[in-house]
């Protein structure tokens, strides 16, 4: 069914190797301070704040309201470059363009104009939907009601990647009056929202994901957000959004081989060359992480692709194109992240095969490619990707747009015992 669709600027795309050129002294300078952030663990708010006044947070902003109109194909090459330079600092950025991307799905308004300006005045928003504690899925215990007059958030998340770092929050709560789950986007300037730096995983160490505590934090009334209106492709953008940081970590992998054999000046007795950047079988190795880079960055960019369809079908009015766009932007990006995955787990791995045991060394910290691509390949279970893919494939079956984690009803019965 069609109808006539609203009037609203779209981003399409750009010139990519000028966007590029923007932002690649600034992603130099990022790789720079790198290997010392991770060392002491420091969260990157300097290299934020070189993004954030450089623009790159409004890079999907329309041009006709101040951003530079790329498309999300483009954006995600600009984040796997940026995640070549640091793994973290996409991831941290994750919440930020998935917010940023439901406002370009919103229909004109000028609340909808409010935030593109924000955007492009350097502003950034985090995420905060997790649930902590004992939460039964499909709970949610963060509530915003009315207090003396104004509307407020209460509860605690964790996972809220990036919010240290950002502007705003976009909290995923439950209005008490009503029921109706929301998006609340909440202020951080306000002495209501209280942020944590607990992540403690192997990797991805300076990603800022630990808790945010909202004690009667106030939100306006026009930032309170029926999550029902939500974009419908967001899932396959938090997704895509981790298969650029695979892919940069595999660019990253990659480049540290080359870099460490040409620099290698110890050789094994039995091998092929006196200078081990002259042996045949290291450049086999290397030449093979450089292979999986390259595939796994064409898979993250491709992924991409029904993604922007999606938000062009948004505005194009015909209901059943804008549907399959969507089912297409999911499967696309659960396939990006089985293929993608184990591409970027193979090169942290296989580097280690064109170098001596002094690789091993933790101060060169070769192994912080291998825990970054397994935390972040541990996001939102293979397992089940493949199987929606294939229940699609099969059976014609939709796959989910939203879903949870929480405390099974079941593990509240005893197991029976024989």
């Amino acid at each position: 069914m069609s109808v006539n669709p609203p009037v609203v600027e779209l981003s399409t795309g750009a010139d990519y190797e000028a966007l590029a050129a923007r932002f690649r002294p600034i992603f130099a300078r990022i790789a720079e301070g790198e290997l010392e952030r991770e060392r002491s663990r420091s969260l990157p708010y300097e290299p934020i704040r070189w993004l954030k006044e450089a623009g790159f947070g409004a890079v999907r902003v329309p041009v006709a309201h101040g951003g530079a109109g790329a498309s999300l194909p483009q954006l995600f090459r600009l984040l796997i470059e940026l995640a070549e330079a640091d793994a973290n600092l996409p991831q941290a950025l994750r919440g930020h363009f998935a917010f940023v991307e439901d406002r370009l799905n919103a229909a004109p308004s000028p609340e909808r104009d409010r935030w593109l300006a924000r955007f492009v005045a350097g502003e950034l928003v985090g995420n905060a939907w997790t649930e902590v504690g004992d939460v039964k899925i499909g709970e949610v215990i963060t509530k915003v009601s009315q207090q003396d007059g104004k509307w407020v958030v209460n509860g605690r998340k964790f996972y809220s990647t990036g919010s240290i770092f950002a502007d705003w929050i976009d909290v995923f709560a439950r209005r008490e009056d009503t029921g109706e789950d929301v998006i609340a986007a909440v202020s951080t300037h306000q002495t209501g929202v209280v942020q944590f730096d607990d992540w403690n995983g192997f990797g991805q160490k300076t990603t800022g994901s630990g808790a945010s505590v909202f004690n009667n934090a106030v939100v306006e009334p026009d930032n309170i957000l029926p999550f029902s209106s939500r974009f419908k492709y967001q899932t396959a953008l938090y997704q895509l959004v981790l298969l650029a940081v695979l892919a940069g970590i595999s660019r990253a992998a990659a480049r540290d081989a080359a870099e460490a054999v040409r620099g290698r000046t110890r050789i094994f007795s039995h091998g092929n060359a006196p200078l081990v950047r002259h042996d045949v079988q290291i450049q086999q190795v290397v030449g093979q992480l450089h292979a999986l880079a390259f595939a796994a960055e064409a898979t993250a960019v491709a992924a991409a692709e029904p993604a922007q369809r999606a938000y062009e079908a948004r505005f194009a009015g015909d209901a059943e194109a804008e549907r399959q766009a969507n089912i297409d932007a999911e499967l696309a990006s659960a396939k990006g992240q089985l293929v993608v995955a184990d591409l970027a787990l193979r090169a942290s791995t296989d580097l280690f095969n064109a170098l001596g045991a002094s690789a091993a060394v933790a101060d060169r910290l070769l192994d912080r490619h291998w825990r970054n691509a397994r935390t972040v390949a541990t996001h939102n279970p293979l397992v089940y990707k493949a199987k929606v893919i294939g229940d699609w494939a099969i059976n014609g079956t939709e796959p989910p747009y939203v879903w949870q984690i929480g405390g099974s009803p079941a593990a509240e019965t005893p197991a029976k015992t024989a």
